[in-house]
């Protein structure tokens, strides 16, 4: 699976560790919904770099298309309830 962090560029993910991923997901999604900034800070930056450990960068000139956009650290949570879609930003 080819995931975009937006503003870094494409990892590749392998299937094996989506599982992991969507528990940090819905970790995420729990602290939104509360509309909890602290806990949503700490969700995402484990989530991202989650995905950058256990993903493969591909090069910068990369053409792949993204299979799943996941937002910058630095968004809000504002930013991020709107990217969720029914099942999460990592469906399962």
């Amino acid at each position: 699976m080819i995931v975009r962090i937006m503003g870094e560029g494409q990892i590749e993910i392998s299937a094996d560790d989506i599982s992991v991923l969507n528990e940090l997901d819905s970790e995420l999604e729990a602290a939104i919904e509360v509309d909890d900034e602290g806990a949503f800070r700490v969700k995402l930056h484990a989530l991202l770099d989650k995905v950058r450990q256990v993903g493969k960068a591909l090069p910068d000139d990369s053409l792949e298309p993204s299979e799943l956009i996941l937002p910058p650290a630095d968004a809000s949570i504002e930013e991020v309830r709107e990217m969720l879609g029914d099942q999460g930003l990592i469906p399962g």
